[in-house]
């Protein structure tokens, strides 16, 4: 039991008392569940893992996104996690391909730019017209922006390299808006 408990405490956002719950409701449930489970995980281990190019998780190599003859090659966005592809790709606007970082840079938890994928972004630039950085507007989203830019323009200075806009969002009531936020929205402002 205090092995499951500590292999589940090595989970995202799961604590000493979470992973404890998770242990004895593994304990309770079915051997049927629980094999079901454990098949579950080794499939997954087995059958996916990253794209050689872009770092998205994949059961081919490359992904679908990097061999598409329809997608836009020459702009490559840049996203956190492999989950935000799904997210800009509802948006049904763009067409390019995609480099995931997999993090940000965070010197408080210890993540430096070698505990990103940052190196096959920068030997995809040649090929490239634009970069876009759509990182989250945290510290540590704009801090591994900054880098980005710096390291991108270092390689290429003739390179494109845009930030995604941040502000208000569509639907939400402006007086409800942080300083932060209303300062991004009114600094990226557009004419009409």
């Amino acid at each position: 039991m205090s092995r499951l408990i500590d292999e589940l405490r090595k989970l995202p956002g799961v604590g000493s008392k979470s992973a404890q719950r998770l242990a004895f409701h593994i304990l309770r449930t079915s051997q049927t569940d629980a094999d079901l489970l454990s098949a579950a995980i080794l499939n997954l281990k087995a059958t996916l893992h990253l794209c050689s190019v872009c770092n998205n998780i994949t059961d081919v190599d490359p992904c679908t996104f990097c061999t598409s003859p329809t997608r836009s090659h020459r702009t490559i966005c840049v996203l956190e996690e492999p989950t935000n592809i799904a997210a800009v790709e509802r948006s049904r606007t763009y067409n390019g391909v995609y480099h995931v970082l997999h993090g940000t840079l965070s010197p408080v938890n210890g993540v430096g730019p070698e505990d990103l994928r940052i190196g096959n972004l920068l030997n995809r630039l040649a090929e490239a017209d634009e970069i876009i950085l759509a990182l989250s507007p945290t510290t540590e989203g704009e801090a591994t922006a900054t880098y980005l830019a710096t390291e991108i323009h270092r390689t290429r200075r003739d390179l494109r390299v845009s930030r995604i806009a941040t502000g208000v969002p569509a639907g939400s009531d402006i007086e409800y808006a942080d300083e932060i936020t209303l300062t991004r929205a009114i600094e990226n402002r557009r004419d009409l």
